[in-house]
């Protein structure tokens, strides 16, 4: 008898010690305001998140499908956003490109993208009300999933908030959102990270959720790094992305990524000694002007970070460099990850909200960065451009061979 009374006591104890461990309370009440806590004013006729998903932004992680049908939503909702393609992944998802400004009527888009381009190129003077044109990529590797959930609460945020300040920020600033990079990779990640999801998180690194099937999400289809493709454009991906970078020459690039879960945040300027020659000395100090504004809206919610410790900036084939010898300033932001919805670290427990806020946090500096510096910025992409003309060489290259037609199309198609 005693021993049948023990046991249950035992199990209990023990139940409860485990759930402690493994079953941490998720963020409370979860909504809009975790995220932007200002309280901005938003137009209520432009549905939030919540309102198309069926959740809030880290309850889950964000199917392509769900990312596409919002970013559809507010196009249809918004006046300031315009949404295209640039092409299919191999598995037949849409790339998408958001325009987001003021008044963004196809006509508008057009004019200003052709205007900024030929500024850019040095065939028409700069002129005082040029707008300053911010690319933002996320989600190049799909399973680093913060990125692309924090896209849907950016381009919320620019299509819906009113007032005099946003107005400001996009009569300054084209915004160019490119919501995820690698949807393949990042449809399959979602997919492992919500099936293996508990009603009560568990937070424990053993649990499955955090230990992603081979070959995982980082990669596409063929599982191919694409953030290795921007000067090798061997996937369809890189190479519509690339086609409409060059159309409008952008001033400000972001590249947005996760790495280790006991680490902290991470933007660049990178270890300085691992910068490419190549790389203007003027770029580095815009990117350590930008990084600035950084610093300071992470410092407001209390988010740590460093910079200059780790990661490189020397091949061109990245995210975060390629536009570096293209008369953009690149930027790298690498977000501790949760690889799931918690999880626990040195630092405590990691959730996927906290994840996602700071990426839209940064992805917001990086906005105000560029409307305070942006006539720095126009004017460092012309200087670029001219510098390259003036100590150019050649104009063509005559190439092929008639015995190998196949190899010799082959390299004019990359060129191309």
């Amino acid at each position: 008898m005693i021993i049948a009374l023990a046991v249950p006591l035992w199990l209990a104890v023990g139940s409860a010690g485990l759930a402690d461990r493994t079953a941490p309370a998720s963020p409370p009440a979860l909504d809009l305001a975790y995220y932007l806590p200002d309280a901005l004013d938003h137009d209520p006729d432009v549905p939030t998140p919540r309102e198309v998903l069926g959740y809030e932004v880290g309850e889950w992680h964000v199917r392509h499908d769900q990312l596409v049908r919002y970013f559809e939503v507010l196009a249809e909702h918004s006046d300031r956003f315009q949404l295209t393609d640039y092409g299919r992944t191999h598995e037949g998802r849409r790339l998408l490109l958001a325009v987001v400004t003021a008044h963004a009527t196809a006509e508008r888009v057009e004019s200003i993208r052709d205007r900024h381009r030929r500024v850019a190129l040095g065939l028409e003077s700069l002129a005082p009300t040029d707008p300053v044109v911010v690319w933002m990529g996320y989600g190049v590797h799909g399973n680093e999933s913060s990125a692309s959930n924090a896209s849907l609460l950016l381009a919320y945020h620019l299509a819906a908030a009113r007032g005099p300040e946003i107005d400001a920020l996009l009569e300054s600033c084209v915004v160019l959102i490119d919501p995820c990079l690698n949807p393949d990779g990042g449809s399959r990640f979602a997919h492992w990270a919500n099936m293996h999801r508990s009603r009560n998180l568990v937070a424990d690194p053993a649990t499955r959720e955090h230990h992603e099937a081979w070959p995982g999400g980082r990669t596409n289809h063929y599982w191919f790094d694409l953030n290795r493709d921007w000067l090798l454009l061997v996937h369809p991906e890189s190479r519509g992305r690339l086609a409409r970078y060059h159309a409008w020459k952008p001033n400000v690039v972001t590249d947005y990524h996760e790495m280790g879960t006991d680490a902290s945040y991470f933007f660049q300027p990178g270890i300085p000694s691992r910068q490419n020659p190549w790389t203007p000395e003027r770029n580095l100090e815009l990117t350590r002007s930008i990084a600035k504004f950084h610093a300071s809206a992470l410092d407001a919610i209390g988010s740590r970070y460093y910079t200059e410790e780790s990661f490189d900036d020397f091949y061109y084939g990245k995210g975060s460099t390629y536009p570096d010898i293209n008369g953009a300033v690149g930027i790298l932001f690498e977000q501790a990850s949760s690889r799931g919805h918690l999880q626990e670290s040195e630092r405590g427990d990691l959730s996927f909200p906290f994840t996602i806020r700071n990426q839209l946090v940064t992805s917001l500096s990086t906005l105000e960065a560029a409307r305070n510096l942006r006539t720095s910025l126009l004017g460092y992409q012309r200087e670029f451009y001219a510098s390259a003309a003036d100590v150019s060489g050649p104009r063509a290259y005559v190439f092929g061979d008639a015995h190998d037609r196949t190899r010799t199309e082959a390299l004019a198609e990359l060129l191309t």
